[in-house]
């Protein structure tokens, strides 16, 4: 590593925009394919859709798992880099890929096992509980594809090289939307597969996605390398990362309980609402996802090199992109509401039911974009529990607690406002942990500049 690398030294402003624009594409990418997926599955009919809305928290306890481990990894080999220490480098990509080996196996077991339980828990509807069973068994026994591709992506990411994740992101989801229809549908001579189709196109995608990123590491990434031929476990190492990625993990975790609790609610009033509320999921902050996919390792790596100066430069310029991304997701779904509620087959029962809602949810954008780049800030830097706190406080102290009391004393049409009340909990809780974090690990670092 005698060459610097570009997150010592590149201006800011065209760093953060050369690694995160690949990481934005790439999200919008995913979000247009979960968003294709939920259209062809509502062609299936509404039952369908409810499954795949109810299935959300287990895939996102999934993802949760799965990026709270990369974000570990992605932390620990981007402080490695900025202190030209390859050998931490190496053992930090090696031991994360054993440790997203073993969340597969363990998310294959509870697909096998577990599926049919999760949705007898929510709905008593067998169509819908035979229809969730069917798509999660795949998307959980087959889930190796998701946590090679995310753990080889970040890997390219810790080290700048984010246009690779998105040529293996991109990949992925095209070839889950070309698959959907053809193998939901039974086109060109395949067999129809119906929902399973859905979930089967998904993981093939992600399969394709993971292979790829691994040749693109083995020819691409000349500054980490991983063997496995002498491979053990580094029991050290491995602290390291969950001490970033375990706060990371229950954090994202404690989304999967949100939705969890949303959907047991909200089938109190109409298996629709469910609906409505997986489509909110369907579209919502993937471009910021992707800005603070590229914002992390430059925020660490600089961290590692004692930078403060190009740490809050890239804190702030992130800031100012996700509060703009944010405004303009507000002005869609104020303008565009019906529009996009017809994407998904939408009935006169759904249209009066998320136009309203998803009107009131997206006021929670105007401050979701500050409070996701202050959180990730947080990882950046080692301190993940900071992270861990606003969540549970925005989620489980506020949302549920507030969306349970207006549905008893309001009804379903104040239910959706418990997500603005509790993004606005959210920020004045980021501001304070935020400057605590500026104070005790930012400030010291003095004024040196790359």
């Amino acid at each position: 590593m005698s060459q610097e690398n570009k997150m010592g030294v590149m201006p800011i402003n065209k760093l953060l925009i050369s690694m995160s624009l690949p990481m934005i594409i790439s999200m919008l990418v995913q979000a247009l394919y979960n968003i294709v997926d939920s259209v062809f599955v509502s062609m299936i009919n509404q039952a369908a859709l409810t499954a795949v809305s109810m299935a959300f928290p287990i895939q996102n306890l999934l993802i949760a798992v799965s990026a709270g481990t990369c974000v570990g990894v992605n932390a620990l080999l981007s402080r490695s880099l900025g202190e030209k220490n390859s050998k931490a480098a190496n053992l930090a990509a090696a031991n994360g890929l054993f440790l997203a080996f073993l969340s597969f196996l363990a998310f294959a077991v509870f697909g096998l096992f577990g599926s049919r339980l999760f949705f007898e828990s929510q709905t008593n509807n067998p169509v819908i509980i035979e229809y969730g069973v069917q798509y999660l068994q795949i998307v959980c026994i087959f889930c190796f594809g998701l946590f090679g591709e995310m753990m080889f992506e970040r890997i390219l990411q810790s080290t700048g090289q984010t246009f690779y994740c998105m040529i293996t992101q991109g990949t992925g989801a095209i070839i889950n939307i070309i698959l959907d229809p053809i193998l939901i549908f039974g086109l060109f001579g395949v067999p129809k597969m119906g929902i399973q189709g859905a979930a089967a196109a998904t993981v093939f995608g992600q399969i394709v996605a993971m292979f790829l990123a691994l040749i693109l590491n083995h020819t691409k990434n000349k500054e980490v390398r991983i063997n496995f031929r002498s491979f053990t476990p580094n029991w050290r190492t491995i602290s390291i990362i969950y001490q970033v990625g375990v706060p990371s993990i229950i954090m994202q975790s404690i989304s999967s309980v949100m939705t969890f609790g949303m959907n047991k609610i909200l089938i109190g009033f109409s298996e629709t609402a469910v609906a409505v509320f997986g489509v909110y999921q369907s579209f919502i902050f993937m471009p910021i996802f992707g800005l603070n996919n590229g914002m992390i390792p430059i925020v660490a790596y600089n961290y590692g090199a004692r930078s403060k100066k190009r740490i809050m430069e890239t804190v702030w310029l992130s800031i100012g992109i996700a509060v703009g991304i944010m405004l303009i997701g507000l002005m869609v779904f104020h303008l565009m509401t019906p529009q996009l509620l017809m994407l998904f087959q939408a009935d006169e029962e759904m249209l009066a039911i998320g136009v309203p809602a998803l009107r009131i949810i997206s006021l929670s954008f105007l401050f979701a974009g500050y409070c996701i780049i202050v959180g990730s800030v947080f990882q950046a830097l080692g301190n993940g529990v900071y992270s861990l706190i606003i969540s549970v406080a925005r989620q489980l102290v506020c949302i549920l607690p507030l969306a349970w009391f207006f549905a008893r004393t309001f009804g379903l049409h104040a239910v959706w406002l418990s997500l603005p009340l509790a993004e606005i909990t959210s920020v004045v809780l980021s501001s304070i942990l935020f400057r605590k974090i500026y104070l005790d690990k930012i400030k010291p670092l003095g004024q040196a500049a790359a």
